[in-house]
């Protein structure tokens, strides 16, 4: 199940239990996960990107092995708001991936998540290399908590 807004994306998920955040790229995959609880985000691991079907896998695997209930793809609107090609490539991706599971899939605009991310990295005083390594779990991280932080605030207007 895709849902467009989060109050769809809320309304789909059990109160409890982890949520994967992933920042699609054309050459890796960013992959963080919740707590059980649905308050904080932390940054996991990079898939390199292969196929669809290899990179499905993994997330699947990822997401049974740590009981995730549902996923969070990172929107790249343009600055502007409109949608361009990666935000259609994003939406394929869910689209694909909604095949293969019955978690909910949500969406949560992701403009600057890897500006953020590379702050955050370059204020705790993360070295160039080790920045590569890391940047797209941190800014997944960046995607999963603010949606993590919408989910609160939509459940106590509730």
């Amino acid at each position: 199940m895709i849902c467009e807004t989060a109050e769809e994306f809320a309304a789909a998920l059990p109160r409890a239990g982890g949520i994967m955040g992933l920042d699609l790229g054309t050459r890796t995959i960013g992959v963080a996960v919740s707590d059980g609880l649905q308050s904080v985000a932390s940054p996991l691991e990079v898939v390199r990107r292969k196929k669809f079907g290899l990179d499905a896998a993994r997330l699947l695997e990822l997401a049974q092995g740590r009981a995730m209930v549902g996923f969070v793809l990172g929107l790249p609107f343009n600055m502007d708001g409109s949608e361009g090609p990666r935000c259609q490539s994003t939406r394929g991706f869910a689209r694909n991936l909604s095949r293969l599971t019955d978690l909910p899939i949500g969406y949560w605009d992701e403009r600057l998540s890897t500006v953020a991310a590379e702050r955050a990295l370059l204020e705790s005083d993360t070295s160039r290399k080790r920045r590569a390594e890391i940047i797209d779990q941190v800014a997944a991280s960046v995607i999963l908590q603010g949606l993590l932080d919408r989910l609160g605030v939509i459940r106590r207007a509730a």
